[in-house]
């Protein structure tokens, strides 16, 4: 998700005060941006390893890179195994297929899809990764950008790394409404950002061959129930939250790297 720089980029949902109806509600919203823009937030664990091998020796390898935002990054918590990467690597090694997973991240807190181009580049130095997860999307909607735009970035990234034969799985943007760094009604406003943007990256992932996860959908619910999927800052996950990504994630990661294993096992031709 986001940190301070992308927060004090809420004031411009003071922009949308038509939604509150009133100059009251408008000054609401104002008010409450600012709020967000004081509140102390979570930053980049600089000790976390953001390169680790989890597995046995004699499982099959995978290769598994993350793209994105803080998310890719697992701001919010203090230990490689709380991160979403460092849970899914363990999720990938224990399961039924017991993967030898080569775990690396190029994600940047902060980041929004017009950073994805750097961090393919990025991504594809050295042996391939087979598959990348990209997490993006949460400061493209608090900063209100146009959901078509930030997602064609998006897309021409996917674009790029299916290019390079690297299977692609983009979890969309989460469901800003369930944060509690915010109160109504620019948690509503913000919750509203985020659904737009998520359905804009659907429609440029698929079109682009990757794969879509909706965590919006599919773990806004168990986010809005409960306070300790986020972290002490009431934005970011806490290892709780990622986790739940992290099992949201997992089907898709999974498939992805079936096909990868596949593909890279076929005999050549010719």
């Amino acid at each position: 998700m986001s940190e301070r720089n992308e927060v004090a980029r809420w004031g411009r949902a003071a922009a949308l005060s038509l939604l509150a109806g009133t100059v009251g509600g408008a000054a609401v919203l104002a008010g409450q941006a600012i709020a967000a823009r004081s509140r102390e937030y979570a930053q980049p664990e600089l000790g976390l390893v953001l390169r680790a091998t989890v597995g046995r020796a004699d499982a099959p390898p995978l290769r598994l890179v993350l793209l994105g935002d803080s998310s890719a990054l697992g701001v919010g918590v203090d230990r490689f195994e709380e991160t979403i990467g460092g849970q899914l690597a363990n999720l990938l090694a224990e399961g039924p297929h017991g993967r030898r997973v080569h775990l690396s991240s190029v994600g940047v807190s902060g980041s929004r899809a017009t950073d994805l181009a750097t961090q393919v580049a990025r991504a594809l130095l050295g042996e391939r990764p087979d598959v990348a997860v990209v997490l993006i999307g949460a400061n493209d909607a608090t900063a209100l950008s146009r959901p078509g735009d930030a997602a064609a970035y998006l897309g021409s990234a996917v674009r790029r790394l299916r290019e390079a034969h690297v299977e692609v799985v983009v979890g969309t943007c989460p469901d800003l409404g369930a944060v509690r760094a915010v109160a109504a009604p620019l948690r509503q406003v913000l919750g509203w950002s985020g659904r737009r943007m998520a359905r804009a990256q659907t429609a440029a992932v698929l079109d682009a061959g990757g794969t879509v996860v909706d965590l919006g959908a599919e773990t806004g619910p168990v986010f809005r129930a409960d306070a300790g999927t986020l972290c002490r800052d009431g934005f970011h996950p806490s290892a709780d939250g990622y986790r739940v990504w992290a099992h949201a994630l997992l089907p898709a990661v999974e498939a992805a790297a079936t096909v990868a294993f596949r593909h890279h096992r076929r005999p050549p031709t010719g």
